[in-house]
């Protein structure tokens, strides 16, 4: 891979887009390393998966224009259906995704931030969708994600106006976590993707299906959904050492790690 590097670091992983010249922007090349990189995540050992950007100054600062300014009718539609194909198998992997915002997330950077689980991001994070100042819409996801994750009015008012906004207001709006200074971020991230790694992994996975699945449900549906994810952790390995865990009132036994069985 070219422009993505990956790292297994115990039961968890980091992918870094890695095309810092050009402020780690989008093209064909770079949305397929992201895939081969999905490809090779080995589910029985890695629990949780960080996406950040090499560098200081961009986690993503947008497609790559200059890719995108002669494309035909086609061509750009194929184009915006290989973001969208990649950045939903990012949404849909069975194991949480961690977003970790390092600087500019515009355009691309923002729909590729939207699609993982969770956002946190550096204090010189800048968010935005800026497409209609350059002729086009968003076409990574960016018009569906974003009035869901904030609102609808909210996501309007940014992707009509192409306002790029700043980490505090990100926050405030529902779009990021968590902000830490530059300099801590990784070690944030990696904090946190471990605390859910220690967790039950078959379940982890389950609340992540039970979440996203339901959302596009009626609450009927989706309460059915979560009586049958929640029925399907039972009888498993992992079930039965934790709560056995829990009852033993004198904890005799020291807590092993799951076994995601």
């Amino acid at each position: 891979m070219e422009f993505v590097t990956y790292e297994q670091k115990g039961q968890i992983a980091v992918l870094t887009i890695s095309r810092e010249r050009a402020l780690n922007a989008l093209n064909s090349a770079v949305l397929n390393d992201i895939e081969e990189a999905l490809n090779g995540i080995n589910y029985d050992e890695v629990r949780c998966l960080i996406i950040t950007g090499a560098g200081q100054k961009s986690f993503v600062a947008g497609a790559d224009i200059a890719e995108m300014s002669n494309l035909s009718v086609a061509e750009a539609a194929a184009f915006s259906k290989k973001g969208n194909d990649v950045f939903r198998r990012i949404e849909t992997l069975p194991i949480p995704v961690i977003a970790a915002v390092n600087g500019f997330a515009l355009g691309g950077g923002c729909e590729l931030s939207m699609s993982c689980d969770i956002r946190i991001c550096s204090d010189n994070a800048v968010f935005g969708q800026p497409e209609v100042g350059l002729g086009i819409t968003p076409g990574f996801g960016g018009t569906q994600r974003l009035a869901r994750l904030v609102s609808p009015g909210m996501a309007k008012q940014l992707i009509y106006g192409a306002r790029n906004i700043k980490a505090e207001e990100a926050k405030r709006i529902g779009l990021v976590n968590e902000i830490y200074p530059a300099e801590e971020l990784m070690a944030a991230a990696e904090k946190l993707a471990s605390g859910i790694a220690k967790n039950a992994p078959i379940a982890v996975r389950q609340c992540k299906k039970a979440i996203n699945e339901g959302l596009e449900l009626g609450m009927d549906e989706a309460l059915a959904l979560e009586e049958k994810l929640f029925g399907e952790c039972f009888e498993t390995e992992d079930q039965r050492y934790g709560m056995a865990f829990f009852l033993d009132k004198n904890k005799e036994k020291v807590k092993e790690p799951f076994k995601n069985k």
